[in-house]
């Protein structure tokens, strides 16, 4: 919120924006009702990020009249999560989407350059959990943060996940993805000195109950400074990582 409402400031103590146009902004209609939903053109004002459009379950239609709402009030970057390649493709033939097929999700608009304090580093037990963790780190890449990926450092052979110690030292924010038992975040919370956000997958066997045993072993984990989101939420882990990345600035 304060970033978006400081710009509007500086903008008028600049110059660059009358008053008159500043208040407009800040009176602009809360929401604009659609029917099939409400979509939320002050969101940007009151928390600093605009509106993320879920796209299971929504129809190509939907998303692209709630992203036609968007530009027409001056969103200039939409994030879309959850979104299958074929609602991508009917969607990229009327605005133009970068699609990335990995993370289930697309951006219009492009990526800012990082404004963030640090680093986000985005660590993955293993190469199965890449789809979540690819989520949560073009999640943070959205919203200004310069991300290190590093995937395939599981508890099974420790060694690799020593080998980026320096990484690990010189992150703001370490977002710990992995299914099986989710012993990575116990572990790289036991090596940071910043805090870390703990994704448990749905990756594994019969006995990890679809992401189930990770979570609660990520709940139960004995290294301070590690919290959890729900199973299979890159988009709520980037985002999280990228408002720790952003205190203070």
């Amino acid at each position: 919120m304060k970033t978006e409402v400081r710009t509007i400031l500086e903008n008028v103590k600049n110059g660059d924006m009358s008053v008159e146009d500043a208040l407009l902004k800040l009176k602009t209609e809360p929401f604009e009702d659609l029917g099939f939903a409400k979509v939320d053109l002050h969101r940007k004002i009151r928390q600093g990020v605009a509106e993320v459009i879920y796209g299971a379950s929504k129809t190509p239609e939907q998303m692209i009249g709630i992203m036609d709402t968007m530009i027409k009030n001056g969103q200039d970057r939409i994030l879309i999560t959850r979104l299958s390649p074929e609602a991508a493709g009917i969607i990229g033939k009327v605005h133009s989407i970068d699609y990335r097929a990995n993370a289930r999700l697309a951006l219009y608009g492009g990526l800012p350059e990082p404004t963030g304090i640090g680093n986000i580093v985005v660590a993955t037990g293993g190469t199965s959990d890449i789809p979540v963790a690819e989520e949560a780190a073009v999640t943070a890449e959205v919203y200004g943060n310069k991300v290190v990926r590093l995937f395939d450092v599981g508890v099974a052979g420790l060694h690799r996940l020593l080998a980026h110690k320096e990484e690990i030292m010189e992150a703001s924010v370490i977002i710990a993805i992995a299914g099986m038992e989710g012993a990575l975040a116990s572990v790289i919370g036991g090596l940071a000195d910043c805090p870390v956000i703990a994704v448990p997958t749905s990756v594994g066997y019969g006995a990890s109950f679809h992401g189930l045993s990770a979570l609660l072993s990520m709940l139960n984990s004995c290294a301070s400074g590690v919290s959890v989101v729900n199973i299979d939420n890159g988009f709520g882990a980037g985002y999280l990582g990228s408002m720790i990345n952003h205190m203070g600035v």
